[in-house]
């Protein structure tokens, strides 16, 4: 069985270890949980660190626990936040949490007969028959708000510049996700949480609760939170979220996320978000240093983590897309884009909307008379001459040639090249 701990240390995925733990681990099969807030519908590529350590945790023999928090995410962790959240209503957690058991799926082994067969819990199925009066009474009569207010998470909301201060709701969190802990102790017996470095404070009030009312030792274990190395945060684009979900984020997208990573950055996240080798990433980045130009890093984290999200056929789909910008002979692969690859892939490229009843039309009208792409004919037919101008990908030999309904990619695109560098789409409605 290999050594858990030494196998997330060398991935650069261990901020805080708690002692013990990595005796206990070598020991015996153990139980540990991750937590993840159910706030939207799709997981993002901000959660896959713990679900990486969770994959790994089972890879080493042990049992994974994804705790999905339905009561917490009712609540709002304050930890690393300047402002409450909006809380959730019952009914969308439940679609958030089906959404993201099947996600959490192409990780983690749930069918498995196996002792160490990873579980899916909801922190609300405990929670929400716990009364208040109970919950104070049982849980937070062992933490001292003296304990709870030396925690980072409170004292930087605290002391923060926008002084609005925490409310209870927020404060009682520790003690929310610290019950968590010591429900999952008692129950599943589970002796380790795992999370990121802003979640230590909140898990060490978990292994407190199981100490003082149990006498029991639990243990603790965190990761770094991902930094980018130009010190932008970590999964954001000018578009918000790189979601896992393909509704939200394209795998096309989703693997240009990745392909176009710094070089430092891909020598630091292929260890933690893929499941190569130490061997077979040592040598990668030796391949590196030598021709950085040929991005061997870039190319195989963006492989392995698109293969593991969307599957091999959306990974062939997405480097397939890629050559559309830069390739030849690609009138083709432009064709069986689908919408939102097409979409993705030309994002940003200026678009013109006519109606269909436009088609058919010369090509010479539908840019220079329809649409300003060309300021006038005279202009475009010079660069149809010159062999500059192509409709969807096919180089446009004649002017006076007409572009019919039929051209149109899925049923409602045209893709105008204008020389190497220039493109729009038209849109037929």
């Amino acid at each position: 069985m290999k050594n858990f701990v030494k196998e997330v240390e060398w991935r650069g995925m261990i901020h805080d270890i708690m002692p013990g733990t990595e005796e206990l681990l070598e020991k015996e099969m153990v139980s540990a949980y991750v937590g993840i807030d159910p706030t939207a519908d799709s997981l993002h590529i901000g959660h896959l660190v713990g679900v990486m350590l969770l994959r790994h945790l089972q890879r080493c023999g042990h049992r994974p626990i994804a705790l999905v928090g339905g009561a917490t995410g009712m609540i709002g962790d304050p930890s690393m936040k300047s402002k409450e959240r909006n809380l959730l209503d019952e009914a969308t957690l439940q679609h958030n949490l089906e959404c993201i058991k099947k996600q959490l799926s192409r990780f983690l082994d749930f069918d498995s007969d196996a002792p160490n067969a990873a579980k899916l819990v909801n922190n609300y199925d405990w929670m929400k028959n716990f009364s208040f009066l109970e919950f104070i009474r049982d849980v937070g009569k062992h933490i001292t708000v003296n304990y709870m207010m030396s925690k980072d998470s409170v004292k930087k909301r605290l002391s923060g510049e926008e002084r609005e201060g925490m409310s209870f709701t927020e404060f009682s969190y520790q003690l929310v996700q610290g019950y968590d802990f010591f429900y999952l102790y008692q129950h599943e017996g589970c002796r380790l949480q795992m999370g990121g470095s802003d979640q230590w404070g909140n898990i060490t009030t978990g292994t407190e609760l199981i100490r003082r009312k149990l006498g029991g030792e639990a243990f603790a274990l965190t990761c770094p939170l991902i930094t980018k190395s130009d010190g932008g945060k970590f999964g954001k684009t000018e578009k918000g979220n790189i979601w896992l979900d393909a509704r939200y984020t394209s795998p096309y997208t989703f693997y240009q996320f990745w392909l176009n990573v710094a070089d430092a950055d891909a020598e630091k996240y292929i260890k933690i978000f893929t499941m190569l080798s130490k061997e077979e990433i040592d040598a990668l980045i030796a391949e590196q240093a030598e021709a950085p130009h040929l991005r061997p890093l870039q190319k195989a984290l963006a492989r392995e983590i698109t293969i593991m999200v969307h599957g091999e056929e959306e990974y062939n789909k997405a480097v397939e897309a890629s050559g559309v910008l830069f390739g030849k002979d690609t009138a083709d692969i432009l064709r069986k884009l689908d919408e939102q690859t097409f979409l993705s892939v030309f994002d940003g490229v200026p678009q013109y909307t006519l109606s269909k009843d436009a088609l058919p039309r010369q090509v010479v009208d539908l840019l220079a008379v329809d649409t300003d792409i060309f300021p006038s004919k005279a202009e475009c037919r010079k660069m149809v001459q010159g062999g500059g101008c192509s409709v969807n990908k096919e180089k446009v030999a004649d002017a006076a040639a007409e572009l019919s309904a039929d051209m149109l990619l899925n049923g409602k695109y045209l893709l105008i090249q204008k020389g190497k560098k220039n493109y729009y789409i038209i849109k037929f409605e």
